[in-house]
């Protein structure tokens, strides 16, 4: 640990204590990708923040990322950057275009986007997204492994059905998200041992929607942009953090809440 990371984090039983000044951050030198629908960059809520916008082309059995200015026909990345940008408003946003107007997508291209998303380093990945399919199992499991060597810290949204999907089952790389009924971003839960670790604000989420406007959303891919966005925050007070020391302050920060609730 070095002496930024020292003055930082201190010690305490159950992982690490972050400074209370945190969040009096803004996300500022951070930058959140989305793997996702797309993001309007025109809604009033996120003018200026989205600094690259790309989409995937499947071309045979490659999928290639061309730059995008179709912004977002499905709605869902456009609400959950909105979310994040509520949480961390200086924190820059990468679009990661690999969902169609349906909300659906090819498993590839998915893949393909977290890939993209590592290969660029980006310290925080959003993926309010997974598959179900088994054979993605494997090949995302080895991308979440190169993403942690990588210092990427993934944080995915659990199935709204109850089945597992991929990733969020592997906690052990990335930090897994499920929906509550709690209003105030900041007072999250963390559930240690559980498969889905997380728990955040994602039922009657008021989020940013295509075209400037607004919808009341339900669901754990809402839930997964508080946390992103919290994560932004501890990231402009030291840039330097790992996955491991994200997961221990975000566990020290929800049992504080828990003994202040």
């Amino acid at each position: 640990m070095n002496v930024d990371e020292a003055q930082f984090l201190s010690t305490m039983s159950g992982g690490f204590r972050p400074r209370a000044d945190w969040r009096a951050c803004t996300g500022k030198g951070v930058t959140v990708a989305i793997v996702d629908s797309g993001v309007d960059g025109t809604h009033p809520e996120l003018l200026g923040r989205v600094v690259e916008s790309v989409e995937a082309r499947v071309d045979g059995k490659r999928v290639m990322f061309d730059n995008s200015n179709v912004g977002d026909s499905a709605g869902h990345g456009t609400a959950c950057a909105g979310i994040i940008a509520k949480i961390a408003p200086d924190a820059k946003l990468s679009s990661i275009r690999v969902l169609g107007a349906s909300g659906l997508g090819d498993g590839h291209a998915f893949l393909a986007g977290l890939e993209y998303a590592i290969k660029q380093r980006y310290k925080v990945i959003n993926l309010s997204l997974g598959t179900t399919k088994p054979q993605y199992f494997s090949p995302l499991h080895d991308l979440l492994d190169r993403a942690y060597q990588a210092g990427c810290i993934v944080v995915a949204a659990a199935n709204n059905l109850p089945q597992p999907s991929f990733p969020s089952v592997f906690s052990s790389s990335l930090i897994s998200v499920i929906k509550s009924d709690i209003a105030d971003p900041l007072k999250f839960g963390f559930h240690f041992g559980e498969v889905i670790e997380l728990t955040a604000p994602g039922v009657n989420v008021r989020a940013a929607w295509p075209g400037g406007g607004h919808r009341s959303l339900t669901g754990n891919s809402f839930a997964c942009p508080h946390i992103a966005g919290i994560i932004a925050l501890l990231l402009e007070k030291d840039p330097n953090l790992t996955p491991f020391h994200v997961k221990s302050a975000l566990y020290a920060i929800a049992s504080e809440n828990r003994v202040e609730g």
